[in-house]
């Protein structure tokens, strides 16, 4: 596969204000797909930027023109990861239809994942994820999505796929590999009930703002069994990412979606991450494209400082047994002595009763267990996989 077939090369102007010190720049240490710098062999490569500039099935008409602006802030951070290696695809060339630029990002993908190298996409609207799950469905892959969002982008009125949709037709094909969906970050006035109530059924985990930003220690579990995260920088307060067509009041502040950023970055399964929703047509002073630039800086971060851990594979973990009289059921539960992370046991029996399935959980958890209730997490996954 020759993507250069596939791509635009990257062209920014120089920006005005140097503020770092050029040889120390994001952009000087990564290998940039240029007019003069075509992409070669990628095999040595951990993480690539990809430039989806797709737009045409959303109302946040504009947002197209993201990916080059928040070059020019990324650009113009500290790489300080050596041992990282990046490289920026450029821009994914369109399709006659937006529903032709899916397909052309499924095929990217495949190919990214057949060589272990995680991509960045950088949207256009929230619509590409649904590009990326046909990569993981002609892998034939079950996985696992979460998206990060202030609405749940599941029904509009027009059937057509849309980023107001887009999640209705991914969620069609749970029976060909979507293994579960978690949604971080909404706000109960912009969510219909009746979908809250379909999740519900569904044993998805749907994560209400107030519940996510009270401990934001707690989304880490879930970011850490995801292989795709997909976010809306919708789900950002108004005040600190203005640059949508219609932002919010209420949201994270930019520091919590980073250090979520982070989160998804170190976790051990992710495999792909979006970045979506912003259009610098409405942003004052380009701060949510200097925010989307941060959020990138710091999942990289946490890809830097990920550490691969196995509960049963070495001694560096303690097993703890709590027993449930409620359910009659005992619950395992692993805690890594390097990372303080956690892992409960789920019985599945749909195989026979010594079959177990690993999830990750929380301290919090494992407390509640010890007062004798069961945890959501384990009881959703639970009656999910049986």
């Amino acid at each position: 596969m020759n993507l250069n077939d596939y791509f635009d090369p990257v062209s920014l102007e120089k920006t005005s204000v140097d503020i770092l010190i050029p040889q120390k720049e994001f952009g000087r240490n990564i290998f940039i797909h240029t007019s003069n710098g075509k992409i070669k062999e990628i095999e040595n490569f951990n993480i690539a930027l990809i430039g989806v500039p797709e737009d045409r099935n959303s109302g946040n008409t504009g947002s197209a023109l993201a990916p080059n602006k928040i070059r020019q802030y990324l650009y113009k951070l500290y790489k300080p990861w050596k041992k990282t290696r990046i490289i920026d695809l450029g821009n994914l060339k369109l399709g006659p239809s937006a529903e032709d630029s899916y397909f052309g990002l499924r095929d990217v993908l495949i190919e990214l994942f057949s060589k272990n190298i995680i991509p960045i996409m950088v949207g256009g609207s929230q619509d590409i994820t649904y590009g990326a799950l046909l990569a993981y469905e002609n892998l034939h892959k079950p996985i696992n999505l979460v998206s990060i969002d202030s609405k749940i982008d599941f029904r509009t009125k027009s059937k057509k796929m849309n980023s107001g949709n887009y999640l209705q037709h991914i969620i069609s094909r749970k029976t060909k590999f979507l293994s579960s969906y978690s949604n971080i970050g909404h706000q109960v006035h912009f969510t219909d009930p009746d979908d809250l109530e379909l999740f519900k059924n569904l044993y998805f985990d749907i994560i209400r703002l107030g519940e996510a930003r009270s401990d934001l220690r707690n989304l880490e579990p879930v970011l850490r069994d995801a292989d795709l995260v997909s976010l809306d920088m919708s789900v950002v307060r108004q005040s600190d990412a203005p640059g949508h067509y219609y932002p919010s009041p209420n949201g994270f502040y930019g520091e919590e979606i980073c250090q979520i950023a982070k989160y998804a970055g170190i976790s051990d399964q992710l495999s792909a991450f979006i970045l979506s929703e912003i259009n610098p047509q409405f942003d004052h002073n380009n701060q949510s494209a200097h925010l989307g630039a941060q959020v990138i800086w710091y999942f990289i971060e946490g890809f830097s400082q990920k550490k691969i851990e196995k509960p049963g594979d070495s001694e560096n973990f303690t097993k703890y047994i709590v027993s449930l009289d409620s359910i009659e059921q005992d619950l395992a539960f692993y805690k890594s002595e390097q990372t303080d992370r956690w892992w409960i046991e789920i019985p599945l029996l749909r195989k026979d009763n010594k079959s177990t399935l690993l999830i990750s959980c929380s301290y919090q958890d494992y407390l509640k267990a010890g007062k004798q209730e069961i945890p959501d997490r384990w009881w959703k996954a639970f009656q999910r996989i049986n």
